[in-house]
């Protein structure tokens, strides 16, 4: 999916939960999935990158932290739990 279809795809994604003035790191969400894939297996992409996006919205939710650090914090605990492991050889 080209980038415009992707950055218009979250504008109205985001629209639809009346989060229109959330900014999402595409780049940043899709590094982190590529990272769970190559690591874990492929399906850990979505489901890591869920978690992360989770984890960060209840921190934003309850006041812990603003919008960017937590998706930022989210991001790099991910990242270092993914480092922790072992390079995965299965593509499944």
């Amino acid at each position: 999916m080209p980038e415009a279809q992707l950055d218009q795809w979250v504008r109205e994604l985001l629209a639809a939960y009346e989060l229109n003035d959330t900014e999402i790191d595409i780049d940043q969400v899709l590094s982190l999935a590529g990272v769970a894939a190559h690591t874990i297996v492929r399906p850990a992409a979505p489901l890591t990158t869920y978690v992360a996006g989770y984890v960060a919205g209840l921190a934003v939710g309850s006041g812990r932290a603003g919008m960017k650090p937590a998706m930022e914090s989210a991001d790099s605990l991910a990242r270092t739990v993914l480092a922790a492991r072992p390079a995965s050889t299965d593509d499944a």
